[in-house]
C-alpha cells in the first residue's frame, strides 16, 4: 500500500470528506481493520483565500510548493492536492518535486467517459468555472464538451461555495438555488453535472436531480485509493 500525501484545508470541511472517504473505500478494498497510510498537510484557508481573491497566484503558489515538499518529506508516495481551484497551480506544485500529482480533473474525466456521457456542466468557484486551467483540461486532454452557468449563477455558485460551505453551512434555499442552476444547464444540453468543488457534494446529492452527478471529493478520494492499493 503507498502512503497518500494530502493537501487539505481548503477547506478543512472537505478535507475531512477526503479522510473518510479513502479510508472507507480502503476499509471496503482490504476488509477487515485496514485503513490508508496518509499524510495531510493542512493549511490556513483563511491566508490562501485572501491571496486567491487578490489575484495573488505567485504566492499562492508559494504555500503550495512548501505544503507539497512537507508531504513528500513526510513520507508520502504520490500528491492528492484536496481542491479543485487550486489544481490552477499544479503544474508549478509538479515541477517543484519528485512525487506524482493525482490531478482531480482526470479522475473526473475517467469516471465520466466510462458512462458514456459527452457533455457536462460545470460547478465550482469563479476560478474553476471561467478560468481555462480546468475546462481546458476537459476539453482538450479528454474531449468533453464543458457548459458553464451564465454569469449570474456563476456569482451564486461562487458565494454559496465561499460565504456558507466552507464554513460548514448548508441552507436549503441555496440548495434550491443550485438546483434550479443545473436544471437550467441541463435545458442547456448537459448530459451530468460536475459538482467541481469539494464542498458542493455537502449541498447536493444524486437523489436530489435526474442528472448524473460527478462529486469531485468522491471520485479524487477514490482514485487515490485505487493508486494507493495498485
Amino acid at each position: 500500500m503507498k502512503t497518500i500525501g494530502l493537501i487539505g484545508g481548503m477547506s478543512w470541511e472537505s478535507s475531512r470528506e477526503y479522510y473518510r472517504i479513502i479510508n472507507a473505500a480502503t476499509r471496503d478494498a482490504l476488509g477487515g481493520l485496514h485503513s490508508a497510510k496518509s499524510i495531510m498537510y493542512s493549511v490556513d484557508f483563511a491566508e490562501m483565500e485572501v491571496l486567491q481573491a487578490e489575484g495573488r497566484w505567485e504566492d499562492a503558489a508559494r504555500m503550495m510548493i512548501d505544503a507539497a515538499r512537507k508531504v513528500e518529506s513526510g513520507g508520502a508516495d504520490f500528491i492528492v492536492i484536496c481542491t479543485n481551484t487550486m489544481h490552477k497551480l499544479a503544474d508549478e506544485v509538479q515541477r517543484e518535486v519528485q512525487l506524482p500529482l493525482l490531478h482531480i480533473a482526470d479522475a473526473t474525466a475517467a469516471r465520466i467517459k466510462a458512462t458514456g456521457i459527452q457533455t457536462v456542466a460545470l460547478l465550482g468557484t469563479r476560478f474553476t468555472m471561467e478560468e481555462d486551467f480546468y475546462k481546458g483540461r476537459l476539453i482538450r486532454g479528454h474531449r468533453l464538451r464543458v457548459l458553464t452557468p451564465d454569469a449570474e449563477d456563476r456569482q451564486r455558485v461562487h458565494d454559496v461555495i465561499y460565504d456558507e460551505l466552507c464554513v460548514g453551512r448548508v441552507e436549503m434555499d441555496s440548495k434550491r438555488h443550485y438546483l434550479d442552476i443545473m436544471a437550467r444547464l441541463q435545458d442547456r444540453g448537459a448530459e451530468g453535472i460536475i459538482l467541481g468543488c469539494t464542498e458542493i457534494g455537502l449541498l447536493v446529492q444524486q437523489g436530489d436531480t435526474s442528472a448524473p452527478l460527478f462529486d469531485t471529493a468522491r471520485i479524487h478520494a477514490e482514485a487515490a485509493v485505487a493508486y494507493a492499493l495498485a
